[in-house]
C-alpha cells in the first residue's frame, strides 16, 4: 500500500532562465503554479473511507479512495485521456459514482460530459451507468440528483438528449452497480449547455419542485411544482434574467414547504420559504447590503435544515437562527466558527449516523485545509492541507477595504500589501472578471494576487458596481457601463490609497484576465495620466466582436445577456472599446492569450495587438497555443508571471 505522505506531489522542475533575469524568487512562481493537490473530500457512508479528487503532476484530476483508518491509498481512478472527475459521491459504503467533465482554461469551469461513472472502493467494476458512453440506445447526457444515501445501490439522475429539438429533462432511477434504469418521467424543462436546473426530492423520495429554464424558448427561468409522482407539473413561478430566482434546498417536515435561497422578492439572496399548498412565497432572514447563503445540517447523509446563514461585508459572518429543530448541529458549527474567524468553513460530507464529518476551512489568506471532526467526541483532526508545500508564514495578508465613488457610492474591494510594508508601494490594480455576479471575495485565495504582493506589489482588488454578491441593483448599475462609471469606480479606489499613503502615485500599473483584461487596458484609457503600464491577459478588447465570436453568442440566452449588459448600439460599443481608442493610451501593453480561448477568442488579442503596432505603440506579446481561457499549465504560468514581474519592473520597479 502506498501512503497519503508519500503521494505528496513532487516540485515541478521549471526551468527559471528568465526569473534570474527579472530578479524573481522561482521557487514562489512555482509553489503558487502548482495545482492544488487535493480539490475535494468525502467520508463513506459507514465511516471506513475517503473519498478525494487528487491531481497529478501534470494536472489531471482523478479520484484517490483511502482508508481513514491509516490515510493510506486503496485505490486510484481517472477518467479516458483528457477527461477529468468534475464531482463524485457515496452511492454506498461499496460504490462511488463520479461525474466525468474535460477541463479547457484556468478560468473555466469543467465542462461535463454527461458520462456517470460507478466504480468499486478497490477501483474495480468500473460501469458507465448513464451518458453518452453507457451503451444505452439513445444518447443522453446524465446528472446526478439525488444519492439516496439511506438506500444501498440506487442513485436518482437527469438526463436530456443534446440532439433533441425538444431537450425535455428527464427523471431516472438508477443502479448503481449495473446502470439499470427506470424512469420516473419527464418534466416540463428545457436543457441547454450551460444551462442550471435543480430537482428537489421530498421526504417519501418523491420529486415534487424542480427549476430551470422554461419550455417556451423565451429564455425565462421557472419554477414547476407537483403534489405527488403521478400528477402533472404546474408553474408557480417565472423569472427573467433580471428579475432574481428562486433555488430550492430542502423540504421542512412538513413535506409541504421548501426552503430555498432567492432574490426574485428582495434585491439580494435571502432565506425563503415556498408553500406548496398556497404557492406562497416568504422571505425569512434577508440582508440590506450583501448576499445571504445558507447554513446547513446534515442528516442521515443529506442536508436536513437551514440553520443559519453566511455572508460577507466587512468580515465573513455567520449566524444562526434561533427557531431551528437541530441545535446540536447548530452549536457545533457556531463553535468552529469561532475557531477559524473569518475563513469559509464548508461541510463536505457526513456519515450516515453524523458521527463523522469531512469539512473545509479557507480563506484569502489561508489555502483551503480537510479536517475529520467526531460530533461524539468534539475533536477536530486535520486530514491534509489541498496545497501542503505553501508556508502560511509567507503568505502576503489580504485585508477588505471600502471606500465612496465620484458619485457618492460605497464599494469595497481587496487590498494585499506585501509583508512588513505598508506605505509608498508600487501598486497593481487589478480588476476581476465576469463582471457581472462576480466579486473578489475574502474566502478565496488568488495566486496571481499573492504571486505580485511576495514580489513588493501592493494589490487591489475593487469590487465595482456590476460585481456580483451585493444585489440586483448594484449589479444591474453596471449594466452598458462596461468602460465609463465601472472603470470609474477602479480609478476611485486607486486615488483612495493614494490619499492613504499606501501608494506611490508615480508607480501603478493595471493588470486584469478575461473582463479584468478588457478594464485594465480601458483604465489606462480613460486614466492615461495614472497608469504606467497594462497587462491584459485573455482580455476583451472589441465589445462588437462578442456578438460575433465566442461561446456566450452561441445561445439565445447568451445573446440576451450580451444585449443586456453591453452599450446599446455598434457606435456605443466601440466607444467604449480598448481596439478602437488605442489612440489615447500611454502606458506600454502587455497582452497574454491562449490560441484555444472559447469564450474570449484570440482575434481579441489580434486586433488589440495590430491597432498598438499600427501606431507604434509600445506593446509585448505572449501566446500559448494550446491553453484556453487562462492558462492550465503550471509552467506556462511560471513563465507568464516571470514576463510580467520583468514588464512590471521595467515600468514602476518594486
Amino acid at each position: 500500500m502506498r501512503n497519503i505522505a508519500k503521494f505528496t506531489v513532487g516540485m515541478l522542475l521549471i526551468a527559471a532562465s528568465v526569473g534570474a533575469e527579472a530578479n524573481v524568487d522561482s521557487a514562489n512562481l512555482q509553489n503558487y503554479a502548482k495545482h492544488a493537490q487535493f480539490i475535494n473530500m468525502k467520508i463513506s457512508p459507514d465511516g471506513k473511507h475517503l473519498a478525494a479528487t487528487t491531481r497529478t503532476e501534470t494536472g489531471a484530476i482523478r479520484l484517490t479512495i483511502l482508508n481513514v483508518s491509516n490515510h493510506e491509498i486503496v485505490s486510484i481512478t481517472e477518467g479516458k485521456e483528457s477527461e477529468a472527475v468534475a464531482d463524485f459521491g457515496w452511492a454506498d459504503n461499496e460504490r462511488v459514482i463520479i461525474s466525468l467533465a474535460q477541463e479547457y482554461g484556468a478560468y473555466d469551469a469543467p465542462m461535463a460530459t454527461g458520462d456517470l461513472l460507478s466504480i468499486n472502493v478497490n477501483g474495480k467494476s468500473k460501469t458507465i451507468i448513464a451518458g453518452p458512453r453507457s451503451g444505452d440506445s439513445r444518447i443522453r447526457v446524465a446528472r446526478i440528483i439525488d444519492l439516496l444515501p439511506e438506500i444501498d445501490d440506487e442513485l436518482i439522475i437527469s438526463s436530456f438528449s443534446p440532439f433533441s429539438e425538444e431537450p425535455y429533462l428527464e427523471l431516472q432511477r438508477v443502479k448503481a452497480s449495473s446502470g439499470r434504469k427506470q424512469s420516473m418521467g419527464k418534466l416540463p424543462l428545457r436543457v441547454y449547455k450551460g444551462t442550471n436546473t435543480s430537482v428537489l426530492l421530498d421526504h417519501n423520495g418523491i420529486a415534487r419542485l424542480a427549476t430551470g429554464i422554461a419550455p417556451d424558448k423565451n429564455n425565462q427561468s421557472i419554477v414547476v411544482t407537483r403534489d405527488n409522482k403521478d400528477d402533472e407539473w404546474h408553474e408557480v413561478l417565472r423569472f427573467d434574467s433580471d428579475s432574481g430566482s428562486f433555488t430550492p434546498l430542502t423540504f421542512l417536515a412538513d413535506n409541504s414547504t421548501v426552503i430555498g435561497i432567492s432574490d426574485n422578492t428582495t434585491d439580494t439572496l435571502s432565506i425563503s420559504s415556498f408553500d406548496l399548498k398556497t404557492n406562497k412565497q416568504t422571505v425569512k432572514v434577508t440582508h440590506p447590503n450583501t448576499d445571504l447563503m445558507p447554513v446547513v445540517s446534515i442528516n442521515n447523509g443529506k442536508v436536513s435544515e437551514v440553520i443559519g446563514a453566511s455572508y460577507e461585508l466587512d468580515s465573513i459572518e455567520n449566524v444562526f437562527f434561533e427557531d431551528i429543530t437541530d441545535t446540536g448541529f447548530a452549536s457545533l458549527l457556531s463553535s468552529l466558527s469561532n475557531s477559524f474567524k473569518n475563513q469559509t468553513i464548508e461541510v463536505t460530507s457526513s456519515t450516515l449516523d453524523n458521527a463523522k464529518l469531512v469539512l473545509t476551512v479557507s480563506s484569502t489568506n489561508n489555502p483551503k485545509q480537510f479536517y475529520l471532526f467526531d460530533t461524539k467526541k468534539r475533536s477536530l483532526s486535520a486530514i491534509v492541507k489541498a496545497k501542503p508545500w505553501l508556508s502560511q508564514e509567507e503568505i502576503p495578508q489580504t485585508k477588505l477595504i471600502s471606500y465612496k465613488t465620484r458619485d457618492g457610492l460605497e464599494v469595497r474591494g481587496l487590498l494585499t500589501l506585501p509583508v512588513n510594508a505598508d506605505k509608498n508601494l508600487p501598486l497593481i490594480m487589478h480588476p476581476h472578471g465576469g463582471p457581472h455576479g462576480i466579486r473578489d471575495s475574502l474566502s478565496t485565495l488568488s495566486s496571481d494576487v499573492k504571486v505580485l504582493a511576495s514580489h513588493g506589489y501592493a494589490v487591489f482588488q475593487p469590487n465595482f458596481r456590476g460585481s456580483g454578491g451585493y444585489g440586483k441593483k448594484f449589479l444591474q448599475m453596471g449594466y452598458q457601463s462596461w468602460g465609463t462609471s465601472m472603470i470609474d469606480d477602479m480609478t476611485d479606489g486607486v486615488r483612495y490609497l493614494i490619499k492613504q499613503g499606501v501608494v506611490d502615485e508615480g508607480r501603478i500599473c493595471s493588470y486584469g484576465a478575461s473582463y479584468g483584461g478588457y478594464a485594465a487596458v480601458q483604465s489606462a484609457i480613460r486614466e492615461p495620466e495614472l497608469y504606467k503600464c497594462v497587462v491584459g491577459f485573455v482580455g476583451v478588447y472589441d465589445l462588437q466582436l462578442m456578438f460575433e465570436e465566442g461561446d456566450i453568442s452561441e445561445s439565445s440566452s447568451g445573446l440576451n445577456y450580451l444585449e443586456n449588459v453591453l452599450p446599446k448600439t455598434k457606435a456605443e460599443r466601440e466607444a467604449q472599446s480598448p481596439v478602437h481608442n488605442v489612440d489615447k493610451l500611454k502606458a506600454p501593453v502587455f497582452i497574454i492569450q491562449g490560441g484555444q480561448d472559447v469564450r474570449v477568442p484570440e482575434e481579441h488579442a489580434f486586433r488589440l495587438r495590430d491597432a498598438l503596432k499600427k501606431r507604434n505603440h509600445s506593446v509585448e506579446w505572449m501566446y500559448k497555443k494550446g491553453e484556453g481561457h487562462g492558462f492550465y499549465k503550471p509552467e506556462h504560468n511560471v513563465e507568464r508571471w516571470e514576463k510580467m514581474l520583468t514588464f512590471f519592473g521595467k515600468n514602476i520597479g518594486k
